[in-house]
């Protein structure tokens, strides 16, 4: 409440302000200025649809991991990365490629490191022999071509031998 005293010559009077009551739950006790101008956007049913299936090809995706061997994540996590690379060289010799390739490995990377972690935590391996395994695992990679480069390489052959047959 807002007490406001008028002295005058003749008398002396009080005036009292009284808040307006608060419509909705609030921390603050203060003056609200001016009610906020809030817009809702109805959801979709298709906006709700399509993250539930995103989710549900996440999971499938996950369970497929879960049943590989840790030996099988970590030679798709090389392949993985080598085909990464391979995306950075189409970007930077600007050929052409889709950008959502990017996020979409990187993530898969993601989640088939997280999986070889939850196993590790499950064996009971701490984070610092894991970086120290990890180390030991990467100075141990030998490093091959990616799958898309040697299949690639294979169609290319593949032509040339029948350009040969073609020329004979």
């Amino acid at each position: 409440m807002l007490n406001l005293s008028v002295a005058s010559p003749s008398s002396s009077s009080t005036l009292s302000f009284l808040p307006k009551p608060l419509h909705f739950k609030s921390s603050f006790n203060g003056i609200r200025l001016r009610q906020p101008n809030t817009c809702t956007i109805p959801a979709t049913k298709r906006t709700a649809s399509v993250s539930v299936v995103m989710m549900a090809k996440r999971e499938e995706e996950l369970k497929q991991i879960r049943t590989k061997t840790t030996e099988q994540i970590n030679e798709e996590v090389v392949e993985l990365k080598g085909e990464l690379f391979m995306l950075r060289l189409q970007k930077s010799a600007r050929n052409e490629f889709k950008s959502s390739d990017f996020r979409s490995m990187r993530k898969t990377i993601a989640r088939l490191l997280t999986v070889k972690r939850e196993r590790e935590i499950e064996e009971g391996i701490g984070k610092r022999l894991s970086r120290k395994l990890d180390k030991k695992w990467k100075k141990s990679i030998v490093v091959k071509p990616p799958p898309s480069l040697v299949k690639l390489r294979e169609e290319e052959a593949a032509a040339e031998a029948a350009e040969a047959e073609k020329a004979a």
